[in-house]
């Protein structure tokens, strides 16, 4: 199934939606698409070990979590596969919404790990991704969401008018609830949960992060942070931050 949509792809939206630029890093790995390629990195520890599969925000590349975000999750025991979008870093092919939520089952496979020991994890924008990931695979070990939009439509009306990408708001509307309807793809699983936010997040505010929680049906943990804001969430709370990632990962790992 493709998941394209003339709405959601169109290039005035994807213009003004995604800030893709190009940078390099030691040791890339690709992920091959339909004439594209993905310029992700995956540090992996320990076949056995849970792999977190992280989509990022919208501007930031691969290479903003090398280094330090790598080491502290391998310090905690997991495997890290630093997804890629479409254009971002050392990406090839051009960043769409709904068209690059196919490019989650080609990380997911290209990772070679087991679903039951997947882990997706999305921060804002890559919350739509690591969703539509637990979606379509019930069966992975959990879901980690970061400063997460509840509502995409929020954030694309303030890019484009539906006139501009040939729709209705009407239209616009229903692409969005076919393509990244994140209530009924939270709902649908049923593994581990954490929800992260700042309470002063004035770009996705924190009743995003409220009402994934109450759409997650499996055992679930909201956590709010008092400082911080969306783009400082974890330069202010980092032994928080990772505390929580910890725990998460070692609830997983008690449940087997």
């Amino acid at each position: 199934m493709r998941f394209d949509s003339p709405i959601l792809d169109h290039p005035t939206l994807s213009g003004r939606y995604f800030y893709p630029w190009p940078n390099r890093f030691d040791d890339p790995f690709f992920v091959e698409g339909d004439g594209f390629r993905l310029g992700c990195r995956y540090n992996r520890i320990d076949e056995q070990a849970p792999t977190i599969i992280h989509f990022h925000g919208n501007g930031e590349s691969v290479a903003d979590y090398l280094g330090e975000f790598e080491e502290r999750i391998a310090g905690l025991g997991a495997n890290l596969l630093l997804a890629e979008y479409r254009g971002y870093g050392m990406s090839s092919g051009a960043p769409a919404l709904a068209a690059m939520l196919d490019d989650v089952r080609l990380i997911v496979a290209a990772s070679g790990a087991a679903l039951e020991r997947i882990v997706f994890f999305g921060r804002s924008l890559g919350s739509l991704y690591a969703l539509h990931g637990a979606a379509l695979y019930p069966e992975a070990a959990g879901v980690i969401v970061e400063s997460g939009l509840a509502d995409p439509l929020e954030r694309i009306v303030v890019r484009i008018e539906p006139r501009e990408v040939g729709a209705t708001m009407e239209q616009l509307r229903e692409a969005v609830a076919t393509h990244l309807n994140q209530r009924v793809k939270m709902a649908a699983f049923k593994g581990r949960c954490l929800i992260m936010h700042t309470r002063n997040d004035d770009l996705v505010l924190v009743s995003h992060a409220e009402r994934l929680h109450g759409w997650a049906n499996g055992p679930k943990e909201l956590l709010i942070f008092e400082r911080g804001d969306h783009n400082t969430i974890l330069a202010v709370n980092e032994a928080a931050y990772f505390a929580a990632v910890g725990n998460f990962l070692r609830a997983l790992t008690a449940a087997e």
